[in-house]
């Protein structure tokens, strides 16, 4: 054999150990490489199981991360409208003078507590003392006639007068009593106060007073408006929708009220206005509250989301903020016993700050809503595992 032909087959040999190596290099890999498990369109974050972050509970209320259930919502059948919390008709009174006269003393002022029947001022007023006056005359009378009455019933009795008297101070009686019940009921009218002289202001409910009109010295009017009392447990929220939104919401239809600071009360539908105002051109929905958690504040101004019942679910809907982008694909934290799972998650529509979900989530989960980017930021610092 020449030189060259041994040098050619070095060169067939080498290249046929390489060959073998690569092939079996790869049967090696088939039949050890995982097998993917993320379904079809799954996010990446799952391809190697579920991704945890394991996090201590305080770290939640120090970063004030709010954790909410998924509710069941479809953003096309949603009604969102603004709506201002007003005071129930029970829940608000106007307080007013019964009589004209001068404020003589003020046993209360704005933002104090105060029980029903309890007196807020005294106004010393010419018509209670006459009140207070007639009152008077009158149970004397009363009283005199029913004396006379006994005496003569005694002496009927003892065959010493006619029944004729008898009668006549029956009579008299019945007309003494009348006119005292009478004064009476225009003292109380007037709500005369102890001193014979001054008619009281009291409160017919008990609550805060959340407006004055008042001051010592001051001359008032009768049925001038003097306080106004609320009790805040007492409440209901007003919300305005096109004709077309109140079309579709009836009595007992679900609603969800955010608060200015991101605070959500679930509320049922009380009613709804048949027409429509002639400033604004909407209806008004009643909403009252079905949870007295956090009492709302009349006047504050909130986000209402009807769910008509006609309209059906559909899926759920989370508040947009709960959606992070995690390596490129939507997730959301799913609270867990030890923290948080990073669950991939599909969003068709997006709507005034919420997210429609179509696959990933089910009602009643609880995720991480308000600053969930938090837990993402913690995530990607190397926090997270696969489980």
């Amino acid at each position: 054999m020449t030189s060259h032909e041994a040098r050619n087959r070095r060169v067939l040999t080498t290249a046929a150990v390489a060959v073998l190596a690569v092939g079996a290099g790869f049967g090696i890999a088939r039949f050890t490489a995982r097998p993917a498990t993320a379904p079809a369109g799954a996010s990446a974050v799952a391809a190697n199981g579920p991704r945890t972050l394991e996090l201590p509970a305080a770290y939640l209320a120090t970063a004030s991360i709010v954790v909410q259930p998924v509710t069941a919502g479809n953003l096309t059948a949603e009604v969102l409208a603004p709506a201002t919390v007003a005071p129930a008709p029970n829940g608000e009174a106007v307080v007013t003078a019964h009589a004209a006269g001068t404020v003589t003393r003020l046993t209360k002022r704005l933002g104090d507590p105060v029980r029903a029947g309890e007196v807020l001022a005294l106004i010393e007023s010419r018509e209670a003392a006459g009140a207070a006056a007639d009152r008077s005359v009158a149970d004397a009378k009363a009283a005199l006639a029913r004396k006379i009455a006994t005496r003569e019933q005694h002496l009927f009795d003892q065959h010493v007068t006619a029944r004729q008297d008898l009668e006549t101070a029956q009579a008299e009686l019945v007309v003494a009593e009348a006119e005292a019940r009478r004064a009476g009921n225009a003292a109380a009218a007037v709500r005369v106060a102890g001193d014979g002289r001054s008619a009281s202001v009291a409160s017919p409910l008990s609550g805060r007073i959340t407006a004055q009109a008042i001051a010592l010295g001051a001359y008032v009017r009768p049925e001038t408006e003097l306080f106004r009392v609320a009790d805040v447990r007492f409440v209901q929220v007003e919300a305005a929708v096109t004709g077309a939104d109140a079309a579709r919401i009836a009595p007992g239809d679900a609603a969800v009220l955010t608060t200015p600071a991101g605070d959500t009360v679930n509320a049922v539908v009380r009613s709804v206005t048949p027409t429509l105002s002639a400033q604004s051109r909407a209806a008004t929905v009643v909403l009252v509250p079905t949870a007295a958690a956090a009492p709302l504040t009349p006047g504050v101004t909130l986000q209402a989301r009807i769910l008509p019942r006609a309209a059906g679910p559909g899926g759920v809907v989370i508040p947009d903020e709960a959606v992070q982008s995690l390596e490129g694909h939507d997730v959301v934290f799913v609270r867990s016993a030890k923290g948080f799972i990073v669950q991939p998650v599909v969003v068709t529509s997006r709507s005034a700050g919420r997210a429609s979900i179509s696959a990933g989530l089910r009602v009643g989960q609880n995720i991480a809503t308000r600053n969930a980017f938090l837990l993402k930021a913690e995530f990607s610092k190397g926090a997270g595992s696969a489980k």
